[in-house]
């Protein structure tokens, strides 16, 4: 009987509390649906430049699906900077010479099995000719976690201040000590200033530590500068805590709070960098604008991968500055609605 009550009791809890009873059926089928339409999204093209190629070679590559643009020889490598070619091709007496961008593994390894699939069409032997291959930015020994870890630290420092902040946040207002507030003069942009500015403190130091670490200790590459890495860095951390402040409004305890990780953060993963937009849908690939990650793991690859300097990540930059005041504006407004301040 006594477990029979207990049964009960949960069930009834359960019923009760329809976001948890929504997010345990909803938010596992948004992810699966995430993953699969990231995963069965179309193989990439690559754009391959070309210089003096044999007509053949020409052929084989667009049969073997990659997209042909001809492009002086002087301007191959501004084009691979624009990212307007994955690489560059042109013949070198007999040798094709290969210049790969370098930064997009998933890009480097298309270019490299079309054009391998190329020419071992055209040889009688596969071993006649090795092409010569150059890399603009990284080389063929960058291991798989230098490609990947700049966009680990900026989800990770994402991740833990959204959480971390969104939590303490909440727990201010549970424990009354923004009741306690209203006894003062203080205004709405008030709390939420001095909140974001005092939780931005600890989030320099996090964000130093982390960046320091993942360089220093775990051997990240970097080719760029440091501390435009540390502002990309410190903006995502403002970011992720401006956002975990906003949606703490909406959650009455920690469980709820946690429970905007998978609608929030984990969705952030396909569109970080991590996997190529443009294999996605088109339409998949318009929400990568309202994503911070996207802008954030963007500026840690042109810092770390390809050494681009503040002409390149402005934007981004920019754009993460944007999202963090938008999103203490709209906190101020939220606190107004739900807590009567």
């Amino acid at each position: 009987m006594r477990v029979r009550a207990l049964t009960i009791r949960i069930i009834r809890q359960f019923i009760r509390d329809k976001r948890t009873l929504g997010l345990i059926i909803v938010a596992p089928i948004l992810i699966l649906w995430l993953m699969s339409l990231v995963f069965s999204g179309d193989e990439y093209t690559p754009k391959i430049g070309i210089g003096e190629l044999p007509s053949e070679l020409i052929n084989k590559i667009e049969k073997h699906g990659g997209e042909i643009e001809n492009i002086r020889p002087n301007h191959s490598i501004q084009a691979l900077n624009d990212g307007k070619i994955d690489a560059y091709i042109d013949m070198k007496g007999m040798v094709p010479s290969i210049i790969l961008e370098g930064s997009d593994s998933t890009a480097n390894k298309a270019v490299m099995t079309i054009v391998q699939k190329s020419l071992q069409d055209l040889q009688k032997s596969p071993l006649n000719v090795s092409p010569d291959v150059t890399y603009l930015h990284g080389s063929d020994e960058m291991a798989i976690f230098d490609s990947i870890g700049p966009y680990l630290i900026g989800y990770f420092v994402f991740f833990f201040v959204f959480l971390i902040a969104g939590v303490s946040f909440l727990r201010e207002r549970t424990v009354g000590t923004l009741e306690r507030l209203l006894a003062t003069p203080i205004r709405r942009w008030e709390i939420v200033s001095g909140y974001v500015i005092g939780f931005g403190l600890f989030t320099i130091i996090q964000s130093a530590i982390i960046v320091w670490f993942s360089i220093s200790i775990l051997d990240i590459m970097i080719v760029g500068s440091f501390w435009y890495v540390l502002l990309v860095t410190l903006l995502l951390a403002i970011t992720a805590l401006t956002l975990g402040t906003l949606l703490s409004a909406y959650a009455n305890n920690e469980l709820q709070m946690i429970q905007f990780i998978p609608l929030v953060i984990v969705p952030q993963v396909f569109f970080s960098g991590l996997f190529n937009l443009e294999t996605m849908a088109p339409w998949l690939q318009k929400i990568s604008y309202i994503m911070p990650l996207t802008y954030g793991g963007d500026a840690m690859k042109e810092i770390m991968i390809r050494g681009s300097g503040w002409d390149a990540i402005a934007l981004d930059v920019y754009v993460l500055a944007a999202f963090s005041i938008c999103f203490m504006i709209l906190n101020i407004f939220a606190l107004k609605k739900h807590r009567r301040l």
